[in-house]
């Protein structure tokens, strides 16, 4: 699968509402009432992750859990980063 380039990146993001470029990866944080609330959103994340065989990065503060998606193997954003980014738009 081929890298995006940045105005397709730009034009994709208009699909995955609350999401970001930043540091060559698409990002978004979710913000939860709880902080196992929070965790409960990672393990959802982690199955659908899984079934797509493309897993981002994740960082968990407290109850802010920031995902970050790229593609390492290209060296960039590709179009799985943005479906697997829409899919866990999905899970909120």
């Amino acid at each position: 699968m081929a890298g995006l380039s940045e105005s397709e990146i730009s034009s994709k993001l208009a699909d995955v509402s609350g999401w970001s470029y930043e540091g060559g990866q698409v990002t978004r944080t979710f913000s939860f009432e709880s902080f196992l609330g929070g965790i409960d959103f990672v393990t959802r994340v982690g199955q659908a992750a899984e079934a797509a065989d493309h897993h981002p990065d994740i960082d968990i503060r407290y109850s802010d859990i920031k995902i970050a998606v790229s593609s390492h193997d290209v060296g960039g954003i590709t179009e799985r980063d943005f479906r697997l980014a829409a899919a866990i738009n999905g899970l909120v």
